[in-house]
């Protein structure tokens, strides 16, 4: 199986962490983009953050570097981009990153909303699906809430390298 811009990847998601991840996925761009500055709002709280250690800043000047001194409009945009998949400069750079440091991006952005980062509108109010999708997060444990940390971060970004099958999808066996 070779998968495409449109498939969506997952790791050992329990049923109740899929139904997670749909719901996410259920959002329009700009609510996702939400639900991911208030789960990391919360993180320490309700969330557990995940180890910042596992992460390499220094991996993504783009993203953690150059974005900071772009206007609040291009921010957004490179956000929605992002979250969107399109084939652009910003979206290769964060579809390049493993998935750790795919998630301390957005960790890192949250963190500096509303100083270096473009922050939510100050009127903004959550819709429903967001406040639903947010609970559910908040209801799972620590892994539950990092595999689907790690499944939404993985499903955004633009990449064109593809899988490579694995022996049981292929039935043949690696060969020099």
């Amino acid at each position: 199986m070779v998968l495409n811009q449109n498939t969506i990847k997952s790791q050992a998601l329990s049923k109740e962490t899929l139904k997670v991840v749909d719901a996410f996925n259920a959002l329009n761009t700009d609510e996702k983009l939400a639900l991911l500055y208030f789960v990391y709002e919360k993180m320490g709280e309700s969330i557990t953050p995940a180890a910042p250690t596992a992460t390499d800043p220094e991996l993504a000047p783009k993203l953690l570097g150059d974005f900071y001194e772009l206007s609040d409009d291009r921010q957004l945009a490179i956000m929605r981009e992002i979250v969107n998949r399109e084939n652009t400069e910003y979206s290769h750079a964060y579809g390049a990153l493993k998935q750790n440091n795919q998630l301390m991006v957005w960790f890192a952005w949250a963190q500096a909303m509303g100083d270096t980062v473009v922050d939510l509108p100050e009127n903004y109010q959550a819709t429903q699906a967001i406040n639903d999708a947010l609970a559910q997060v908040e209801k799972l444990d620590f892994e539950g809430q990092i595999s689907v940390l790690r499944t939404v971060a993985e499903n955004m970004g633009y990449t064109d390298v593809q899988t490579i099958p694995s022996q049981a999808e292929t039935g043949k066996t690696p060969s020099l």
